[in-house]
């Protein structure tokens, strides 16, 4: 897997390549990243990509034309290594939700060029001729694409094969079955503020693997009941976990 990454900030990447479960992965060649500064395009002596908004309007835009001739040696590169064409992702709130299937489904491709804005924007030329996706972390607004971009690369390289110690760890996260993931306990059993549930004690697998789906359910229940909506219109959910959840205060929440 292989990141193209159109920033002018790549300094702030060394979080995902220096560090934690994606470092490790990158040191074992799991996936590669490349950055691309759309300063080293810019024509002008002052390296200019950015201008003021036609219209009017506070902040600056980042201008098309520095920008598509990055993408252009990206894609140049790209045809170099005898890559087909990656597709060509736009962090914006603007965009389509990010999810835990979406991470899943681009875990196989064999790489994503991502295109990190700045400023109060890009311009919509740009947009509009050579970017296939846009793509959104969450309802809000962050000075730029950098953090959401390493977002999208922290949770499809803990995907690939080998960047878990125990693969079966990302099998079981949150929203992996539709569901939240259920609590979790460690050592020791007893603390000032709470003990450990006694079938986590029981050395008794199948109660262990029923309780752990319940507190999932009543988890998404508490937290997130569209999921579970969501859950059985996609049937992920079995008639066991239908009738634990109808004994419960949340018996409701499927109506």
């Amino acid at each position: 897997m292989h990141f193209d990454v159109v920033t002018l900030l790549s300094g702030m990447f060394s979080a995902v390549t220096e560090q934690g479960v994606v470092g490790r992965a990158l040191a074992k060649k799991l996936w590669s990243i490349q950055c691309w500064n759309p300063r080293d395009f810019a024509q002008d002596a002052y390296k200019t990509i950015d201008d003021r908004p036609f219209g009017g309007g506070p902040g600056m835009v980042m201008m098309a034309e520095p920008l598509q001739r990055t993408l252009d040696a990206v894609r140049e590169q790209q045809q170099r290594a005898g890559t087909d064409r990656l597709p060509v992702v736009f962090l914006s709130p603007q965009g389509r939700p990010w999810s835990q299937q979406m991470a899943s489904e681009w875990a196989v491709r064999p790489g994503i060029t991502l295109l990190c804005g700045r400023y109060e924007g890009v311009d919509q030329r740009l947009l509009d001729a050579s970017v296939d996706e846009e793509i959104s972390v969450g309802d809000f607004v962050v000075s730029g694409g950098e953090l959401p971009a390493m977002m999208l690369i922290d949770s499809i390289v803990r995907l690939l094969p080998g960047a878990l110690n125990d693969q079966q760890s990302a099998a079981e996260d949150s929203f992996a079955a539709g569901l939240l993931d259920h609590p979790h306990f460690t050592r020791p059993e007893t603390v000032a503020f709470g003990s450990v549930p006694p079938v986590l004690l029981s050395g008794h697998h199948r109660e262990i693997v029923r309780w752990r789906r319940e507190q999932a359910l009543l988890a998404t229940a508490r937290k997130r009941p569209e999921l579970l909506l969501q859950a059985r219109q996609k049937g992920l959910l079995t008639p066991q976990d239908l009738a634990f959840l109808a004994t419960t205060e949340y018996r409701n929440v499927l109506n």
